[in-house]
């Protein structure tokens, strides 16, 4: 298997099983990190999965892919937020769903999948299990050749508890076009066993924040 996968910025390359959270400020930074890495992928050849919380960097997506098969572009309210909640086990399997119909259907040799993470802003049911999911997907990550991007907005994401927490559910970190091997990561089972029961903030305007009840 390819040990390493050029990700779309120079001098950055990830290995199959990454679990990235990518920080930034504002969508022209996101869409710095979010149009290369897509464009990297369709060039390889890779099955992309892009979700985003509104519809301006999806369109942008969109013009990336002159195959559809390639690029699957969704929302948020799609996906984590369908029918009004997040639920960890039903994403989870959303992306055994997607990933392995991607591989062992579809004969892509690698998935490369990124979520802008906003939507656990929203103050919807279940968000404040954010945390939790983040941490759980890194046991997903090794089913199958993929990386998964986790796109955080540093406007948004205020809290400084919750942004160490982020940081403690990634293996790697991107920041500043640099991917940074994360020594504060920490395995599933020993997050979750510290970490019962951590709320995520809601924003209510930018840099606005509240606990979610």
């Amino acid at each position: 298997m390819t040990t390493s996968i050029a990700m779309g910025l120079p001098g950055v390359s990830l290995a199959p099983g990454d679990h990235i959270c990518a920080f930034y400020r504002g969508p022209a930074e996101r869409d710095a990190i979010l149009v290369p890495y897509l464009r990297e992928g369709l060039r390889a050849g890779d099955k992309c999965l892009c979700v985003t919380d509104d519809p301006l960097p999806a369109e942008s997506v969109r013009e990336l892919a002159a195959d559809p098969g390639h690029l699957e572009s969704l929302t948020s309210s799609s996906t984590y937020l369908l029918d009004g909640f997040f639920a960890i086990d039903r994403m989870i399997a959303f992306w055994e769903r997607a990933v392995g119909r991607a591989v062992d259907r579809d004969g892509f040799g690698f998935v490369r999948a990124v979520g802008e993470m906003t939507w656990a802003l929203s103050g919807r049911p279940g968000v404040a299990d954010l945390l939790a999911y983040e941490s759980r997907l890194n046991d997903f990550l090794p089913r199958y050749p993929q990386v998964i991007l986790c796109l955080y907005d540093l406007r948004r994401f205020c809290d400084g508890e919750v942004l160490m927490d982020i940081v403690r559910t990634h293996p790697a970190v991107l920041i500043s076009g640099q991917l940074l091997d994360n020594p504060w990561y920490v395995e599933p089972d020993e997050y979750l066993s510290r970490h019962p029961g951590i709320a995520v903030p809601a924003v209510d305007a930018l840099g606005a924040a509240r606990a979610v009840p």
